[in-house]
């Protein structure tokens, strides 16, 4: 395979594992981090060591802080927590350039529109094509300084940009290094398709007492109560009702479940307790964790959001996000994304959907 470059910007799980895997594919990788000090080990290097489903040394250039390195990479692929998309949209903007393909991986609500809202907004006048996944493609872990270990690649991960017109565009540079890439119609049903957003902050703030004492369990199996499913299930039915409003077909929590993993339930709890993927995870140990930092800012607050556009009330997740904001002492509905920060503000349903498709909207038309 003809060697390209390709810009992998982060310095987690999901960075290390794209780096070093696209490297054993042929690619050309550079990997820049906002953090140039988790990179320094894989800079001295110049490896990232990919052991489990994947293995090799993939070779890798680290550019520290530097993004003026993507000027000449075609494919950029972000793989950041997705509270960190903006300032990395503010970051990258100066060195933009026609055709860069930015993939924020995943985009988890409304992350293409983001991106593409800051780098605008910073009058950009590059031809980016921007676009999100659904979720992230592999499973993996970091192992030591320099290495990685990629559990399992996903068999098929939503893709769409925005604007779809151009998903196309952003397919036929993906696919040539991973064919489980598949187009949807727009990034409603990727940003829609957020399930961390269902299972991830509730539960963990109704589990908070058990999480503060310090008691170690199982997040899945046994923060799983009846009660806390209830909960969810009621969360899970506001996201589909805003899709059903916004004509998105997507999977309720179960029926993603009983797709994704094959999980031959009927019931959501029963579901998520009994689900061998998800059994010996953990609960966080504290309630610094990404699954209210992350999910209720760039999750729940969008879904109240697109709720909004949409005309249908949120009230569970409403609630949740309240009490992520008491029991932290912070804010989220500052920070959060809402239609404004998504460029979406004052839209009607059928503007959003020539806005979706086409980046401009019907207004005054």
């Amino acid at each position: 395979m003809t060697r390209m470059s390709v810009a992998v910007i982060g310095g987690g799980n999901g960075a290390r594992a794209f780096a070093g895997h696209l490297s054993l594919k042929g690619a050309q990788v550079r990997l820049l981090s906002s953090f140039p000090q988790e990179l320094e080990a894989i800079k001295r290097s110049g490896t990232i060591n990919v052991t489990g489903v994947v293995n090799g040394e993939g070779k890798v250039e680290v550019c520290d802080d530097n993004f003026e390195a993507i000027s000449d990479a075609r494919l950029i692929l972000v793989v950041v927590p997705a509270f960190a998309h903006a300032p990395i949209a503010r970051a990258v903007t100066p060195y933009l350039k026609d055709d860069h393909i930015v993939v924020l991986n995943p985009g988890r609500t409304g992350g293409a529109l983001e991106f593409s809202h800051v780098i605008k907004s910073a009058n950009c006048e590059a031809k980016v094509h921007v676009a999100e996944t659904q979720t992230l493609l592999y499973a993996c872990r970091i192992e030591g300084p320099t290495g990685v270990r990629i559990n399992g690649i996903k068999k098929e991960v939503a893709v769409a940009a925005f604007p779809a017109d151009n998903t196309t565009i952003v397919l036929s540079e993906l696919n040539k290094y991973f064919p489980q890439f598949k187009p949807v119609p727009s990034v409603l049903y990727t940003s829609l398709m957020n399930i961390g957003a269902v299972f991830h902050p509730t539960t963990v703030l109704l589990n908070t007492g058990r999480i503060e004492s310090g008691e170690t369990f199982e997040f899945y199996r046994d923060g799983m109560t009846p009660a806390v499913t209830t909960a969810l299930e009621k969360v899970d039915e506001e996201r589909c009702a805003i899709a059903r409003a916004l004509d998105v077909p997507i999977s309720s929590a179960l029926e993603w479940l009983q797709s994704a993993y094959g999980v031959n339930e009927t019931t959501l709890r029963s579901a998520l307790i009994n689900n061998p993927a998800y059994q010996g995870i953990k609960a966080p140990t504290s309630l610094k964790v990404r699954y209210l930092l992350e999910d209720v800012p760039t999750g729940l607050i969008p879904l109240t959001s697109l709720g909004e556009l949409a005309g249908i009330d949120t009230p569970t997740c409403r609630a949740v996000v309240d009490l992520a904001c008491a029991a932290l002492s912070h804010n989220f509905w500052d920070e959060g994304r809402t239609l404004e920060k998504l460029g979406l503000k004052g839209m009607s349903k059928k503007e959003l959907h020539e806005y979706l498709q086409h980046g401009v909207s019907c207004r005054g038309k």
